[in-house]
């Protein structure tokens, strides 16, 4: 019995004979080792095409903006895993990225997608603030979180968000999802009854989807991001330790009540 729907049995990214390799018509050896950066090379993956300039650009900042962040979440159960299994570097690895989610660092894909939904809802049933405020208090009512907005650490303002913003304005790039992003940071006073600052999941969807960037694919950038991140940290945990430190402190924190 077939699980699934019926397709053609096909891809378009890669084929390797005895002598050769091709990824996306090219030959690796002859036309992308030693020509093409990683971030093209990405690109190249994604999309069938060479990044332009400015797509380099905006993706090589999204990336370095997402990749560290101290010892968050994802570091800290990559690094326990670590020290109770140093012979695994890729367990530890995809300890680290199995928490992306909706709340920490997969929410620039769900910020992506509310971009792409209150976009689409424009101008036919109002302006982008008029339907930028109704949805958004739609949200707020049925207590849903407002992904790119809000962080425990930057309360007044992310800089990281700041940043990429502000190139976005420097190279001429920012366009609607730039534009969507600030008209919801302009609403959430009102709805909120307080500010949120634009956070950095909320910046990179809004210029990188302004610089062509695929929407089902924002998810990828920080995962490729903190994948570099977390092997830096798991180096560093081989050669100073800190794992059980950290489980240790955890469970110093939490209180037993039987």
């Amino acid at each position: 019995m077939q699980i699934g729907k019926p397709s053609q049995l096909r891809t378009s990214i890669s084929t390797a004979t005895p002598d050769s390799i091709t990824v996306r018509n090219r030959d690796l050896c002859k036309e992308l080792i030693g020509q093409v950066s990683l971030t093209d090379f990405f690109c190249l993956l994604l999309t069938g095409q060479p990044p332009t300039n400015v797509q380099r650009l905006f993706l090589d900042a999204s990336l370095v903006s997402i990749a560290e962040h101290g010892l968050v979440p994802s570091i800290q159960a990559a690094r326990m895993t670590f020290a109770a299994a140093p012979e695994a570097l890729q367990g530890a690895v995809a300890a680290g990225l199995l928490g992306c989610g909706s709340v920490v660092l997969g929410s620039s894909e769900e910020a992506g997608k509310l971009f792409a939904g209150l976009l689409a809802k424009t101008p036919q049933e109002g302006t982008l603030e008029q339907v930028v405020e109704h949805e958004i208090s739609a949200l707020r009512a049925r207590r849903a979180p407002l992904p790119g907005f809000g962080h425990p650490l930057h309360q007044q303002e992310d800089p990281r968000a700041t940043r990429l913003l502000a190139m976005a304005d420097e190279h001429g790039t920012a366009g609607e999802n730039v534009r969507v992003l600030r008209a919801i940071a302009a609403a959430v006073p009102k709805i909120y009854g307080r500010a949120l600052p634009i956070n950095v999941s909320g910046a990179i969807p809004a210029v990188l989807l302004d610089v062509g960037f695929p929407l089902k694919a924002l998810k990828g950038v920080p995962l490729v991001a903190r994948s570099v991140s977390l092997v830096a940290h798991l180096l560093e945990e081989s050669m100073e330790p800190i794992g059980f430190a950290l489980a240790h402190a955890g469970e110093s924190a939490i209180e037993y009540v039987g």
